[in-house]
């Protein structure tokens, strides 16, 4: 078998074009762009094509995909992908040990979604980056009205059109000593092209959701809003690709650490592996569900066993069942089905 290894830089990249069974290895590089790429697959004609996970590891498949070439995407964060003792590292030694682990079908792999699925993912995390910039800019000002001695008032009730409309009341009645109230002026007007931001990404990402059935059909489940629908869709991708739900759980990070060595077996914390975004959805809407669904609280409940210092673990229980059951409902394309029993399995 022949196996082309690209070890992709910023700029530069470099290749092992790899022989199977025999020490043939003939090393290159070319510039890390569309062209160059394909001129090198086309000129190889490899039999596989492996990369790192990386920034473009998306449009370098895209190109494999289009010439039929197989390809396998390594997992940077992998234990099997680290150099902790090697004393020599080089983008050489990168691209042949990629060849390598391939060869021994040792490569631990990660998933690359289709081109519209990865614009998707990222249209997603860009609306959460948004938001995240539109809660610093509400937290600024409170910092400039606190240093003043002052107060914005409640949590809610300073954001609304009636609260928004005082601070730019402030800002228009400043006078020449209110040097501060111009930073708020400022601070203002970036918070409304935010909000306007936001406000135009969730109508694309509505009209992306609308056209799925996927994301239209998780919306049945207790609590389960467009964001998180189309987070979990856009994210599991294919829901095929897992074999139970405990992998579905593993792929989002709601599974805890597993230490064992003879006659000890500890759990620890939960990985944190996976999509960040996703999990931290599960988990806020799992605090939700606990107090508004049955079903969720009753998980709740049954984990936490009475004890306040099991609430976290509970709520990684109900937020990973939730992940499961919307996980099924993809798998086999059916609707909700409220849970007839409460079956909890063993939790740490």
């Amino acid at each position: 078998m022949k196996i082309l290894a690209l070890d992709l830089g910023k700029n530069k990249s470099v290749y092992v074009d790899y022989l199977t069974g025999s020490q043939r290895q003939t090393f290159g590089k070319i510039g890390t762009n569309a062209h160059d790429v394909e001129q090198l697959l086309r000129r190889c004609s490899p039999d596989r094509l492996v990369i790192e996970a990386g920034p473009a590891s998306g449009w370098v498949c895209d190109i494999a995909w289009r010439l039929n070439i197989p390809i396998q995407v390594a997992n940077g964060n992998d234990e099997r992908w680290r150099w902790k003792t090697v004393k020599a590292k080089t983008d050489r030694s990168d691209a042949l040990k990629l060849a390598q682990l391939s060869e021994m079908n040792c490569l631990p792999t990660v998933h690359v979604p289709a081109a519209p699925v990865r614009q998707w993912r990222a249209l997603i995390e860009y609306r959460h980056s948004l938001v995240r910039r539109q809660t610093a800019i509400k937290n600024s000002l409170r910092s400039i009205y606190e240093r003043q001695g002052l107060h914005l008032g409640s949590v809610h009730g300073a954001w609304t059109k009636q609260g928004l409309a005082r601070l730019k009341q402030d800002v228009s009645g400043a006078s020449g000593e209110q040097i501060w109230l111009f930073q708020v002026g400022c601070e203002l007007e970036q918070l409304e092209r935010v909000q306007e931001q936001i406000h135009q990404v969730e109508g694309q990402l509505a009209k992306l959701g609308q056209t799925l059935e996927a994301v239209k059909r998780l919306q049945q489940a207790p609590c389960v809003g467009p964001r998180l629908s189309e987070a979990v869709v856009a994210v599991l991708d294919n829901p095929q690709r897992f074999k139970n739900g405990r992998q579905v759980g593993c792929y989002v990070g709601l599974t805890p650490r597993r230490w064992q060595s003879g006659q000890s077996d500890r759990q620890g914390h939960i990985s944190k592996a996976g999509h960040r975004l996703l999990r931290g959805l599960l988990v806020e809407i799992a605090w939700l569900g606990v107090w508004k669904n049955t079903w969720m609280r009753e998980v709740y409940e049954q984990v936490r066993r009475g004890s306040p210092k099991r609430k976290k673990i509970a709520i990684v229980a109900v937020a990973r069942r939730l992940l499961v059951k919307l996980w099924a409902m993809l798998r086999d394309g059916t609707p909700w089905k409220n849970p007839t029993g409460l079956t909890v399995g063993i939790e740490r």
